[in-house]
């Protein structure tokens, strides 16, 4: 272990303990807590001379800063027992922090008892602009292995916030803030292995302009639910999904007129595009705590196992299996995902894309595992069955892809049930009102409704 990185790391948190210590026993104005958070700063200003974000979490019973494990959490109680009163179970403190951020972040822990009693929920927690405070979300609420949607939904947001922080630091510092992604792979990763489905059905979400962190993090998710599938867990889990969450990292080189071209790209253009894969592999071999399996799967995330995609000239007797699993992910997120300037394409289609050749560009039995985990309508799809009823769908069928347990939400007039009801489509029956079949998928804005909340 680098003797500096764990000195740095102890003395922030002797320096974050001191402060939050003395914010509890004196009043506001009291100077010895000016005092401590003039230290607090100082501290992480040294701290962030070497890497761009400061991650502090709790990792089972011992308190980690960056991946440095520190302490035991029992000898910091009071820091520890706070956290989890604000049901915080990380804080990432990011470059450009000031001193009136931190007061704020010392101020709010400080102040956790007197606005909680011991059975109410987690109290909101304030925005602060260069400080990100990581929910305990599926350890601490979920239940026989699922988490609602809600907790869910917010992991997933704050995914696609440490995702564009993880961009910018490659672009600036020319490599990735390894810490900040690591922790937050680590969280997708275990909802990942606890309610599969409804992180998976998140990552179906349009939003065309935050598209390259959306994509980043779909990736990533979708690697690790096909990894997951094949029984791959554990710490093998996060490495998959640490290489998926950087396989476009090379493109913080492509200039951004080719980068976000709303048209086609010329022959030239294309050329400077196909470089990416080559940058994001240096990038990463450079960047210390990047998985060994990162800089492979950037190189080789654009090629074929026929010998066909880029870098030109490049064979390989197979691809990693890491390989495979991500570039199927990366073809279905951005053939399914709407931009300036493409059209999103219906699951059918991106699938048959993945099928094509007759899997000399893709390992046909990984594609038939992803349709099985992916369905040909997905999880979180609103869709009208063939009798005019309209459900979301709520699982997958592996047997039959086309034929989704869904539930039942407006029936044939168009009326809004009161109380929804589940079928299994691939259920048969003889009675002609029973519906068998979805017909076409649709758009849920056009009834307001969030599908996920009704999974």
């Amino acid at each position: 272990m680098d003797d500096n990185r764990s000195q740095l790391a102890d003395d922030f948190l002797r320096r974050f303990a001191s402060a939050l210590r003395s914010a509890q026993l004196y009043s506001e104005s009291h100077p010895i807590i000016a005092r401590n958070i003039d230290a607090l700063a100082a501290g992480v200003e040294l701290f962030h001379a070497s890497q761009p974000t400061i991650t502090m979490g709790i990792v089972d019973k011992e308190i980690v800063v960056g991946d440095v494990p520190v302490g035991k959490a029992d000898l910091l109680g009071d820091l520890v027992r706070r956290m989890r009163l604000a049901g915080v179970e990380r804080i990432a403190i990011e470059r450009g922090v000031t001193r009136d951020e931190l007061a704020d972040l010392v101020r709010t822990l400080s102040s956790i008892e007197t606005r909680r009693g011991g059975d109410e929920a987690a109290p909101d927690l304030p925005t602060i602009p260069h400080i990100r405070l990581g929910r305990i979300e599926v350890e601490q609420r979920a239940e026989g292995g699922a988490a609602d949607a809600g907790s869910i939904r917010r992991m997933y947001e704050e995914a696609v916030s440490v995702a564009s922080a993880v961009w910018e630091s490659a672009k600036t510092e020319h490599k990735p803030d390894a810490p900040a992604a690591r922790t937050m792979v680590d969280g997708l990763a275990q909802a990942v292995a606890q309610n599969r489905t409804a992180l998976m059905a998140l990552t179906a979400l349009k939003n065309y302009d935050n598209y390259t962190f959306t994509h980043m993090v779909n990736v990533s998710i979708l690697t690790m639910g096909q990894a997951r599938g094949l029984g791959i867990d554990g710490p093998l889990l996060r490495e998959f999904g640490m290489a998926a969450l950087m396989h476009d990292i090379g493109k913080v080189r492509t200039p951004l007129e080719v980068l976000n071209k709303p048209d086609k790209l010329t022959d030239a253009e294309f050329a400077i595009m196909k470089r990416h894969p080559v940058d994001g592999a240096e990038i990463l071999r450079q960047t210390p705590d990047i998985p060994t399996l990162a800089p492979v799967v950037a190189f080789e995330h654009h090629l074929r196992i026929d010998g066909s995609g880029y870098p030109n000239s490049v064979t390989r007797p197979a691809l990693n299996v890491g390989t495979m699993l991500c570039s199927i992910a990366d073809v279905y997120d951005a053939m399914r995902s709407q931009r300036k300037y493409q059209q999103s394409f219906p699951t059918e289609r991106i699938l048959e894309v993945l099928k094509r050749n007759d899997g000399t560009q893709f390992d046909q039995h990984l594609v038939r595992r992803f349709v099985q985990l992916i369905g040909i309508y997905p999880a979180g799809n609103l869709v009208r069955l063939n009798t005019g009823e309209i459900a979301v769908v709520v699982k997958v069928y592996a047997p039959d892809p086309y034929r989704p347990q869904v539930r039942v939400l407006f029936d044939r007039a168009g009326a809004r049930l009161e109380v929804p009801n589940d079928v299994n489509l691939w259920e048969t029956s003889d009675d002609p009102e029973q519906p068998s079949s979805v017909v076409t998928p649709l758009d849920p804005a056009d009834y307001q409704i969030d599908p996920l909340t009704l999974m």
